[in-house]
Parts: structure tokens; sequence; C-alpha cells
């Protein structure tokens, strides 16, 4: 008896070895058994070009190939450059927001002076009220701060910034026009005061008016907060009796950091 039941096995053991796999595994969704019978039967046969190389289950269901990206248009890297030429046309230290003009170098009295000296109209599309003179660093300071703090601080307020009131630049003299003590930051063309942030509805923030309102204060006091970091000295209405109209900004650099009050 035993002997009839391992002769059984014997001789039935090759037909399921080559039969195919008929597991309990659930179909993949949307495909039907003979489909998949057909890419077992494809991928069982000698590959005999390159040409059908991974032709099996995985790229059956995977679908049609992506198609390449069309070829770009001729003359784009031309007319890209010259929307570079045209955007960085007027601008001075290197950054296409950044208008002015460069100028000679200033030679004042004592160490007075401005070696790398511009004088300014605009930055990052907000308007001055005079072009103050500074040299490049103060320059990128300014427009830093315009972009990133002074007109987030705004907003849509008066429909966001159109222009800034500059009230100090370049000068040889010392701190707070003093008759004596330390030089000033304006001395070396490192430092601008503003007074007023013009709205494009005509409405003009001061720093004199506005500081310690509930409308214009907040707003004022963000864009002072702003300054702190890209420029080294910031100076406001709780710094002294010399800012209560202005603020002061200037390029100096501290080993504790950048100060500001």
């Amino acid at each position: 008896m035993w002997r009839a039941v391992v002769l059984s096995l014997v001789l039935i053991s090759p037909v399921f070895a080559n039969a195919p796999d008929r597991s309990i595994r659930p179909l993949p969704r949307g495909v039907s058994a003979e489909a998949i019978a057909k890419a077992e039967q494809s991928a069982a046969l000698p590959k005999t070009s390159t040409a059908k190389r991974g032709f099996g289950l995985r790229r059956l269901f995977q679908g049609k190939r992506p198609q390449r990206p069309t070829q770009r248009p001729a003359g784009l890297k031309q007319k890209r450059a010259q929307q570079i030429a045209v955007s960085a046309r007027g601008s001075v230290c290197g950054v296409a927001t950044i208008k002015g003009t460069v100028i000679p170098p200033i030679q004042g009295r004592g160490a007075c002076g401005v070696p790398n000296a511009v004088r300014l109209s605009s930055v990052d599309g907000v308007g001055l009220s005079q072009q103050p003179t500074i040299d490049c660093t103060t320059a990128k300071a300014l427009n830093s701060w315009v972009k990133n703090g002074l007109k987030p601080a705004v907003g849509n307020v008066g429909g966001g910034v159109r222009s800034l009131k500059i009230v100090a630049h370049y000068a040889c003299r010392n701190r707070n026009s003093a008759k004596s003590g330390r030089l000033s930051e304006h001395a070396k063309g490192r430092a601008v005061d503003i007074s007023a942030i013009n709205l494009n509805n005509g409405q003009t923030i001061t720093v004199l008016k506005g500081w310690r309102t509930k409308q214009q204060g907040p707003i004022l006091k963000r864009a002072h907060k702003a300054a702190c970091g890209p420029f080294g000295t910031v100076l406001g209405p709780n710094a002294n009796r010399f800012h209560q109209d202005h603020f002061h900004f200037d390029t100096a650099r501290y080993r504790s950091g950048s100060y500001c009050r």
C-alpha cells in the first residue's frame, strides 16, 4: 500500500513542478488572469534582444512611459539674458534691486571719507526722498531690510510702501553732531537716518508721531526690530533724546552682536 502511494507521488510531481503558480494571492486590481498568464509566458521566453528586456509584469502594469519634455523654444536663453540685463540696468553694488550711481571715492578730512561710495535712488523698488551717499555694505543692508523687514512690517496697510524719507547720510561729523567725541558712522558712509515711511495711498507714517500710537506704533516697532541684524546699530525713540524723530541705521560691527535700542 505504501509503495503505491509513493509511486503515485513520484509520477505526479513533474506535473505540479511545471504547473503555473495558482496561489491564493489576490490579482492586481483591474488585471485579468489571462493578462498575467501572457506576461508570465513572455518573461519565460529567451531574451533575444535588448528591446525585450524588462518586459514582464512590472512593465505590463506600469502603463505608458512618461513623455520626454518638449524642446525649449529657440532663443529662450538669449531672451532670459536680455531680461537680466534690463533688470540690472542702473544697479550698483552687484545687486539688481539696488538702483543708483557709482561715484568717485570721497576723501574727507581726518578719518572721514567713503572709499566705495554710491548714491542711491531706490532699494527693492522703494524710492528714497533724497539720494543718500553711503558705501555698498550699507546699501546692501538697507536693501535687505526693506525687502525682508520693512515691507512685511507694513504689509498691505495703505497699499504698501512707496518711499522712505531720508534725513541724513554721509556727513563728516561726530556722533550726535557733538563738538567733540567719537566720529559718527555717518562720517564713513556707513549710516542712514530715516524719519518716515510713505505709503502708496498717500499716507505717511512718521517716527515722531507714530511710534507711540496704537495704529502706527506696531508697524514702526516691527520695522525697527527687523533692522537689528542687517545693521550693526539700530537706534529709535527708545534710545535717547537725539532719536525721537528718526531711525538711525549703521553697519558698524561689534563683538557682542548688533546694538539695538
